[in-house]
């Protein structure tokens, strides 16, 4: 089946995109906030008893996020001044109300990142997803007093149908297609889709790779370095992943630590959310649909 949702674009073929002040590479900090269901598998650091209901084990490893970790990566967030793209599960909202108004504090930036990270996009016939889509992102902008301008599926999940009808809902990017390190338009009027990491990601840097913190800041150093280099005629993007029942360890704590100050303080970053950039490229590129 030929994907009708974007077209092949070499990056060495590209007009030139240029971020504010002069930056280089344009970085995002995506810290997902999610809410899962105690009766159901999802993200597990052991299998053995993924399959089981209930799982204490890897249930209450994803619930440690909520409860623990997210406040450990607030505070590291706030030390250098990085405001969070946060890949909000709209039961969240219900669930943990705190943590929204944690966010509200700190102006962080809301992206629709489905009801729950139980659930996948996946498989949902026409009606029902526009249906829930609308629910998902009613219920953040209800929440955070802002209507979501983004969209990441849990576990990146879409239908062939889900852009089109974010675009319906007056939303502007995905995050689902980890294709490209620039933004670039898919073939929905309206909507783009704006780079996120699958690799840069503590899922599977520290539970899939089983890699430790000294590993994970050299990756994400080296990252930046590239596309630095990458960059000198036309800007890139990095995105950073987080999740807070991962990255928010406290044996993990002064690695990410570390890495949001090195990207807080390299002078070819613009530190900005994902929101910006994608208004940033649509404002200047000046290329229509």
């Amino acid at each position: 089946m030929h994907n009708e949702l974007f077209d092949y674009s070499p990056i060495v073929d590209r007009a030139p995109i240029h971020w504010p002040g002069g930056a280089r590479v344009a970085c995002y900090v995506a810290l997902n906030i999610e809410h899962y269901h105690v009766d159901r598998g999802s993200t597990s650091i052991f299998p053995g008893t993924a399959g089981l209901a209930p799982d204490p084990l890897n249930y209450g490893w994803r619930d440690y996020g909520p409860r623990v970790g997210i406040w450990r990566l607030a505070e590291s967030l706030d030390r250098h001044r990085v405001r969070a793209s946060v890949m909000l599960n709209s039961d969240v909202c219900e669930h943990y109300p705190q943590i929204v108004r944690a966010g509200l504090e700190r102006d962080w930036a809301w992206v629709a990142h489905g009801r729950d990270n139980s659930t996948f996009q996946a498989g949902l016939d026409a009606d029902e997803e526009r249906i829930g889509l609308a629910e998902v992102v009613d219920t953040i902008e209800k929440a955070t007093g802002r209507r979501p301008r983004g969209w990441l599926g849990p576990a990146l999940t879409e239908t062939f149908r889900t852009p089109e009808l974010l675009a319906e809902l007056g939303l502007q990017y995905v995050l689902d297609w980890c294709n490209d390190d620039q933004p670039y338009r898919l073939n929905v009027p309206g909507m783009l889709s704006v780079p996120y990491s699958i690799e840069v990601n503590d899922v599977n840097l520290f539970v899939g790779k089983n890699l430790g913190g000294p590993d994970f800041v050299r990756i994400v150093e080296d990252q930046l370095e590239q596309l630095h280099a990458d960059s000198a005629e036309s800007g890139r993007v990095m995105a950073l992943v987080l999740h807070p029942f991962i990255a928010g360890q406290p044996f993990r704590q002064k690695y990410v630590d570390q890495v949001l100050g090195h990207l807080a303080n390299h002078p070819g970053v613009w530190l900005t959310t994902s929101d910006d950039i994608a208004e940033h490229y649509l404002r200047t590129t000046g290329r229509t649909w």
